[in-house]
């Protein structure tokens, strides 16, 4: 759950993600799906990879991602 600090900002957050948790480096309300590109806000955010620190909108886009690099 974010706090105030984090849904007041309106810009584009930057986000260190890990295994099952993300932690908010830079306030904001979105991250953007590193496949297509769409604002995905902070209280959807679903789909991201560790490894990469990329950030999905959807499962769709992590399947197109894994095609393009052919490694998970």
């Amino acid at each position: 759950m974010l706090g105030r600090y984090e849904r007041a900002n309106n810009g584009e957050a930057v986000v260190e993600y890990g295994d099952g948790t993300m932690r908010v480096i830079k306030p904001g309300s979105f991250v953007r799906c590193a496949v297509t590109g769409e604002p995905i806000p902070l209280d959807a955010l679903r789909y991201w990879s560790a490894l990469r620190q990329e950030a999905y909108s959807s499962p769709e886009a992590i399947l197109k991602r894994l095609q393009e690099t052919g490694r998970p």
